[in-house]
């Protein structure tokens, strides 16, 4: 599809925004999700930084195009077999004006180079957005943890480390946890990155608080993206007391949103996972939920299990949760999850916010279709970057040598929300007072970095 533009663009504008996408396409040909980040970003941001001139003379979006560095390495380890088995592993250290890097690693047989640096160039906005002392980076690898015992997911956690040992430290580059990579994962590359380096706690983040994580970090995305929503229905005079809420996923983030939710007083009527969508029309209870958290604490298990367990779900095999009848609509899976026709079906179904608990779980089309018919879109870059605030929390914590509580911690990370929330506000707001969150969000993210590139510039 065309670029969708702020139809105030001038013809010049709108020239220079094409030339300027074409030239990412050219540079990163079979990278769809890196070209359509960068696509997102821009549409917003290039006008703005055409209209600065210290910003479009040091062409500082392009520049945040091109990674610092990316690293792309093999991993090597056995199976319970004894059979070799080789992955691809990731690194992208996309920028570090602001801090060191800072991402999580993913484990997914979806993994490749043009996803890792989507994630890392997405990483840039929402870290910056935190108003903490992060760069931006992601990584991760093509492996998937479904189906690997104990072992071998032990096996390959400290084979992956081997070689990313080099490349991170407290003030280099932190990573910490994504898709297919929890606490456990993350102590399996702590320990031997231990055994190559030493003792360093800040060297990565989404630690168990036994080794020296931070409380409240499991919950962090989910709980952080509540609290954005809850900030985004004050401003219009709403709460979210009674909403009917539709959630997909059924990770780590999307667990903890629905629990959020739930204590705020919505109804929770969806969760999915790859197998299908649990829909419960009268509102998944707290006990309901802790089963649905045992079922899904074993990796592989479906959530058709809890059909029988739980009374009046439904399970719809293959179903994704957007046809259902909600007002507010948080997609917390994967990327684009969410297309036009499910945008449609949820506008057409009194959908009235929708908050983006994943990265990019929205297609290009689905935004545009959700801002044209005036729903609220919550971007991930903000809506989600409660996982992120407490990692940086975490680094505070690790260097400090002291442990927060987790009511302190939850208070902090409620602040950096209300901030990230009133960015939006500031650089999304038009004439009318409308808030377009979106743009918000890019023009919010990309002017903190942009204004410390131009006071750290080397060139």
């Amino acid at each position: 599809m065309g670029v969708i533009t702020d139809e105030r663009l001038s013809s010049k504008e709108q020239k220079a925004l094409a030339e300027f996408l074409e030239l990412v396409r050219k540079e990163n040909p079979h990278e769809p999700e890196f070209v359509q980040a960068v696509t997102e970003v821009a549409k917003y941001v290039y006008p703005y930084e055409l209209r600065n001139p210290e910003y479009r003379e040091a062409r500082v979006l392009y520049r945040l195009t091109v990674p610092d560095r990316l690293v792309m390495f093999r991993v090597v380890w056995r199976d319970d077999a004894g059979r070799i088995r080789v992955n691809r592993g990731y690194r992208v250290q996309m920028t570090n004006l602001l801090g060191p890097y800072k991402g999580g690693l993913r484990f997914h047989p979806t993994v490749t180079l043009s996803v890792v640096k989507f994630l890392a160039f997405e990483q840039i906005f929402k870290n910056s957005l935190t108003t903490l002392p992060l760069g931006a980076g992601k990584g991760g690898a093509d492996f998937d943890p479904k189906g690997k015992s104990e072992a071998e997911i032990k096996r390959f956690c400290q084979a992956f480390m081997l070689e990313l040992h080099r490349h991170i430290g407290r003030y280099m580059d932190v990573p910490a946890g994504d898709i297919g990579v929890g606490p456990r994962e993350i102590g399996y590359m702590y320990g031997m990155y231990i055994k190559l380096r030493g003792y360093e706690p800040g060297a990565i983040t989404g630690k168990s608080p036994d080794i020296g994580g931070s409380l409240l970090r499991v919950e962090a995305t989910g709980y952080g993206l509540l609290y954005f929503v809850e900030e985004m229905l004050k401003r219009i005079g709403e709460s979210l007391e009674g909403k009917i809420v539709a959630i997909s996923g059924a990770g780590n983030v999307a667990l903890h949103a629905a629990e959020k939710a739930i204590e705020m007083g919505a109804k929770v009527v969806t969760l999915s996972d790859s197998t299908g969508c649990l829909y419960v029309p009268a509102g998944i209870s707290k006990e309901q939920l802790e089963i649905i958290k045992s079922i899904k604490s074993v990796r592989g298990r479906s959530l058709k299990e809890a059909e029988g367990k739980l009374a009046g779900a439904r399970f719809y095999g293959g179903k994704k949760p957007w046809g259902v009848r909600c007002d507010i609509a948080l997609p917390c899976a994967t990327q684009n999850e969410l297309d036009l026709d499910d945008a449609k079906q949820l506008v057409a179904n009194g959908c009235r916010l929708v908050a983006e608990g994943a990265n990019m779980p929205c297609t290009e089309d689905a935004v545009e279709y959700f801002l044209r018919h005036d729903v609220l879109v919550g971007p991930g870059k903000a809506a989600n970057a409660g996982g992120v605030a407490v990692s940086g929390l975490e680094m505070i914590q690790n260097a400090s040598r002291w442990m927060w509580s987790r009511d302190e911690v939850d208070r902090r990370l409620r602040e950096i929300m209300k901030r990230i929330h009133e960015t939006c506000v500031r650089f999304g707001t038009d004439e009318s007072g409308k808030v377009n969150y979106v743009k918000g969000a890019n023009i919010g993210g990309y002017e903190r970095v942009a204004r410390a590139m131009i006071q750290t510039d080397t060139i």
